[in-house]
């Protein structure tokens, strides 16, 4: 489908992607990223979903509300990229199964052999959104002074994925944050004017 599309494009005088050419993009490698990041975010936030519900207890309660945060936020983030992927000319997999296989996000699943241990949850968490750095950190740094829309993108959701890996590594490590808990949840103060998913 991919081949085809592109076939298709070749006959089609898209000056979004010429001048990025021009700039020294490689189109292919942005669109192959942007689809592996949307990946991970969508497959985080049904991951974050599940270990949410299992933070019990009075402890877990207060958990619960970061987790809600930074999992809202994640599913902004898989709809803040999504516009970009296709204005390059890509596409989303077809395959629900193959999109969330190609996350790499097995180790998000309950902790064992106790689901409810709030520690190992925690440690899932810290863990997902450090990796989301890196990933988006790598499209910023390939996309800065050269492709502005998708660095614009980019670097909003690096910014929340930050401050997400700070508040669970306080809850962790009782490292200072200086979390604010947000306004209300899925507030997405840098993403909100990527993605209307949320509709607030």
């Amino acid at each position: 489908m991919q081949k085809e599309n592109k076939k298709a494009e070749e006959n089609i005088n898209v000056i979004g992607i010429k001048v990025l050419e021009q700039n020294g993009i490689n189109i292919d490698e942005i669109i192959k990223l942007l689809v592996y990041n949307a990946s991970v975010e969508f497959t985080a936030y049904y991951y974050f979903t599940n270990l949410r519900m299992h933070c019990t207890g009075q402890e877990g309660e207060s958990i619960k509300g970061v987790i809600e945060d930074a999992r809202l936020e994640d599913l902004s983030h898989f709809e803040s990229c999504l516009s970009r992927i296709y204005e390059l000319g890509g596409i989303l997999p077809i395959d629900a199964q193959e999109f969330i296989r190609m996350s790499g996000c097995e180790f998000l699943q309950l902790p064992s052999p106790k689901r409810t241990d709030l520690k190992e949850i925690l440690k899932k968490c810290l863990k997902a959104e450090q990796g989301a750095i890196v990933n988006w950190n790598r499209l910023c740094n390939l996309t800065i002074g050269k492709d502005p829309a998708t660095y614009d993108v980019a670097k909003d959701i690096l910014r929340e994925e930050i401050e997400h890996e700070s508040w669970f590594l306080e809850l962790l490590y009782e490292r200072p944050s200086g979390h604010m808990r947000r306004k209300y949840p899925g507030e997405r103060p840098h993403t909100h004017k990527h993605s209307r998913s949320l509709n607030i």
